[in-house]
C-alpha cells in the first residue's frame, strides 16, 4: 500500500478558515499646530465611560457607508475637536492590528490635519482633556503602537524628511468634502 503524500508545511491547514482580507472601517487623524520652527501635536485624553477610558488618544472614528476615509477623518476632526484644517496630507503610513473578537484585519487610513497657531480644540463628549506636545512626548503619551508610529510618520512629513508633501496633500479649496 502506497505511503500518504508529506504535508507541505507551507499549504494552509484545512481545518482553519480561510485568509482574512483586511477591512477600512476605521480612521486615524493626527493634529498638529506650528510652535516656533517645529510643529506640536495634539492628545486627548478618553472620558471615563468610553473605551479606552482615562488613556491618551488620537482622533480616531469608523467610517460610515457612501463615505471615503479622508471624509470621515475630516468628520471626525470637527466632531472630537471643533478644528478645522489649514492643510490637510494623507500619511504614507497605515495603522494595521488585528482584532480577534472579530477575527478580523483592521487597515487604518492615516491623516494629518495641520491647523493655525493657537488653535485650541472643543472637545466632545468622547475626552476630557488635552494637550499640545512635541512629537517625542506626544509618542510616549499614546498607548497603541500603531497610533505611535502614525505620529513619527506624520512628524516625518511635516519635518521634510520623507516624501513630497504636495503629493500626499490633500486639496481643501472649494466645497469642503462631504459624503
Amino acid at each position: 500500500m502506497p505511503e500518504p503524500p508529506t504535508p507541505d508545511p507551507a499549504a494552509p491547514d484545512p481545518a482553519l478558515p480561510g485568509p482574512r482580507t483586511p477591512v477600512v472601517r476605521v480612521i486615524d487623524c493626527h493634529i498638529a499646530r506650528p510652535a516656533g520652527e517645529r510643529y506640536e501635536y495634539l492628545v486627548l485624553q478618553r472620558a471615563p465611560d468610553r473605551i479606552d477610558a482615562a488613556h491618551w488618544r488620537i482622533v480616531t472614528g469608523k467610517i460610515e457607508d457612501g463615505e471615503t476615509a479622508w471624509h470621515a477623518a475630516l468628520r471626525e476632526l470637527a466632531e472630537e475637536t471643533g478644528l478645522t484644517p489649514v492643510r490637510f496630507f494623507a500619511v504614507p503610513y497605515v495603522n494595521r492590528f488585528y482584532e480577534w473578537q472579530h477575527d478580523r484585519i483592521n487597515d487604518i487610513p492615516v491623516f494629518l490635519a495641520l491647523v493655525d497657531l493657537g488653535a485650541e480644540p472643543v472637545l466632545d463628549r468622547e475626552h476630557v482633556a488635552h494637550a499640545w506636545l512635541a512629537p517625542d512626548e506626544a509618542i510616549a503619551w499614546l498607548r497603541w503602537p500603531g497610533q505611535r508610529d502614525g505620529l513619527a510618520a506624520a512628524a516625518a512629513l511635516l519635518d521634510g524628511h520623507q516624501h513630497p508633501r504636495d503629493s500626499l496633500e490633500i486639496p481643501l479649496e472649494g466645497d469642503q468634502p462631504t459624503r
